[in-house]
């Protein structure tokens, strides 16, 4: 089977090289020709990826008729805020009967609406699946051992998923609730800023350990208010990767967070990093999708108005402990 890597980034080169190392026929594509030939030239991503060699049997390309030439399945890996833009740009191009997967962690910014529906009404996609989990790019392009999953409403797709990326070090299991699996990737982003700002400011364990609870329960909310099952959420696609990127001194949005804590400017940061922090963005379209549903997601809303609203990192922790007390199970939660 021919794959198409959509998205030439951290992610999509090590499911490049990940395929690959299984003997799959793969091609990535990339927005800007002039890095792709220098990727192709190199054997290194290094921009997104360095340090990594890639093998010459990789195809690379700006090209997205020859990206989709042949493709049995196509892998999205674009950052959300350009994925519309960059599926639309496929639309006619992939046929409607390749299955596609979406590996992007996000909403889209005008519709809130999550990649895998995005996908199927830009690309007219009749088969869209979904892989998350706690999957950081270096240690999965390096062969170190993790576990995904892949979630599709049609169970039989996400068994293809399964066998497709399924290998000694890459372990992925099936689920049919790509809502939870989904909005558990977008939301852990945003909580792993929060995460880096306790930090940064100096807080200890403890802090984050609650964080990290409260989040998930956080997350847990809103997903089932859109359909998500709650067992999905404590699993790999919610806790997992809510763990790995609160925690991972590689995760983007923690370094974030941080940064923030340490009393560093937004713009400032975000204009020394090549790569999307997709907890930037999507912090202020959870809050959003969250007040669309009556669902209260005060941890996103504190890291929205540090983010987007002039917020002192200090003051919304404190603001977030001295909410009203509750219980912590229950409809009050």
């Amino acid at each position: 089977m021919r794959i198409t890597i959509v998205g030439d980034g951290g992610w999509g080169t090590a499911l490049g090289l990940l395929l690959r190392q299984y003997g799959r026929d793969v091609t990535v594509w990339g927005p800007f020709a002039d890095y792709v030939n220098e990727v192709r030239q190199r054997r290194e991503n290094a921009r997104f990826l360095p340090g990594v060699g890639l093998p010459p049997e990789i195809r690379w390309t700006a090209d997205p008729a020859e990206a989709c030439a042949g493709a049995g399945m196509a892998v999205l890996a674009v950052p959300s805020p350009f994925f519309a833009d960059v599926c639309r740009r496929f639309c006619g191009v992939l046929p409607a009967d390749v299955p596609v997967v979406s590996v992007t962690k996000g909403l889209d910014p005008a519709t809130h609406r999550r990649m895998s529906a995005i996908a199927a009404a830009a690309l007219g996609a009749r088969r869209v699946a979904v892989l998350s989990g706690p999957s950081l790019a270096g240690e999965v392009a390096r062969g170190l051992p993790t576990a995904v999953v892949a979630a599709a409403a049609d169970e039989a797709l996400a068994v293809q998923v399964q066998r497709l990326f399924s290998g000694p070090r890459f372990r992925v299991y099936t689920s049919t609730d790509p809502v939870g699996v989904e909005l558990g990737g977008v939301v852990k982003n945003v909580i792993a800023i929060a995460a880096g700002v306790s930090d940064g400011l100096g807080f200890g364990d403890n802090t984050r350990a609650a964080l990290i609870t409260r989040g998930l329960a956080e997350m847990t909310r809103l997903a089932c208010s859109l359909g998500a099952r709650a067992e999905t959420l404590s699993g790999l696609s919610g806790m997992g990767d809510l763990i790995v990127t609160c925690n991972s001194r590689q995760s983007r949005n923690r370094g974030v967070g941080e940064r923030l804590g340490r009393g560093e400017k937004l713009g400032d940061i975000l204009s020394g990093m090549r790569m999307v922090a997709e907890g930037v963005p999507n912090c202020r379209l959870v809050v959003d999708l969250a007040a669309e549903h009556g669902i209260d997601v005060p941890i996103s809303a504190q890291v929205c108005a540090i983010c987007h609203g002039g917020q002192d990192p200090q003051q919304a922790l404190i603001s977030l402990m001295g909410r009203e007390s509750k219980p912590e199970h229950g409809r009050r939660d």
